[in-house]
């Protein structure tokens, strides 16, 4: 059994969660956090399974990664 960390982000517009998993470059989505966590599980087993048919390493995280945010300046463009 393999586990990976999972990035989730709620659409507040449409509703809904968009999910990312990083180490595998793998995204997809759910209308409920329920739903979403069953599609990550869903996406990430056929992602692996396409990688063992295709000869390829499968990674895992050996630890869980260090997540954090950072806020940036953006900057407004000049109007003419």
């Amino acid at each position: 059994m393999a586990r990976y960390t999972i990035l989730l982000y709620e659409d507040e517009e449409e509703g809904g969660y968009a999910v990312l998993i990083p180490l595998l470059g793998v995204a997809t989505q759910g209308e409920t956090l329920d739903e979403a966590l069953a599609m990550a599980k869903e996406a990430a087993e056929l992602h692996v399974q396409g990688l063992i048919e295709d000869g390829e390493p499968v990674l895992e995280e050996e630890t869980p990664p260090i997540v954090a945010s950072i806020d940036i300046a953006i900057p407004v463009p000049a109007t003419a």
